[in-house]
């Protein structure tokens, strides 16, 4: 189940009438200055602390309703993806636009139903690989309630400390070697922890904590040079 993120103005979408997996949020209040690469272009974004958390919890709340069955074995993997038995299922990408002085931030949802890639560097998996026959209209109304119950919890950043204790409980890597892709160079350390931000907190071999606001993260013995960009 896929849907394109296109570049929307304010109006186009609603979050409390989700549709073909797209949702934007108005952002106010203190932000997070992320750069986000797409392929096409690059831009910054100003977001909320916690929001790809708070998203990515929605994406495990779904499957975990549609899905009881697997729900245990499931990952949330810094920043954005959701794994299945440490093979990635779902993932969010995001993308922004300013207008009239507002940022809006769409996030395009993207869950394995039926078929996943096999030739890639980070396993990935599907629903129907562990037996789940679930349909994308399913997934669909599950993850609509369960976005506008995780931003409610959410509130704009007022609520991120319950949403962080919850996305470290069920996360991938913690206390784990790790090596970050950032666009200009790969750092390699511990994962401890996020800050107060979402920020991952990665542990440096010279001792010092590092915040790291976006990047692409992969277990140690897993080589980014084998994933392509």
């Amino acid at each position: 189940m896929r849907a394109p993120v296109p570049n929307v103005g304010p109006d186009k979408y609603s979050s409390k009438k989700i549709t073909r997996l797209n949702i934007d949020i108005q952002n106010g209040g203190a932000a997070n200055r992320v750069t986000v690469s797409t392929g096409r272009e690059t831009r910054t974004i100003d977001m909320n602390p916690g929001e790809l958390q708070t998203m990515a919890l929605a994406v495990r709340d779904a499957v975990s309703m549609v899905a009881p069955p697997i729900a245990s074995k499931l990952k949330l993997k810094w920043p954005n993806d959701l794994l299945l038995d440490a093979a990635k299922l779902a993932g969010i990408l995001i993308e922004a636009e300013s207008v009239g002085g507002s940022t809006v931030t769409v996030a395009g949802i993207g869950v394995n139903c039926a078929h996943h890639p096999h030739e890639t560097g980070y396993p990935a998996t599907a629903l129907a690989a562990h037996g789940v026959a679930a349909t994308p209209g399913e997934l669909l109304g599950e993850l609509s309630g369960a976005m506008v119950t995780r931003l409610a919890q959410w509130d704009r950043g007022a609520g991120f400390a319950a949403i962080r204790a919850e996305w470290l409980s069920q996360a991938a890597g913690i206390g784990g070697d790790i090596v970050v892709r950032l666009p200009d160079r790969e750092l390699a350390g511990k994962f401890e922890s996020l800050d107060q931000m979402g920020r991952l907190m990665l542990r440096l071999p010279a001792g010092q904590l590092e915040a790291i606001a976006a990047g692409e993260v992969f277990p140690a013995q897993v080589s980014p040079a084998q994933v392509s960009p």
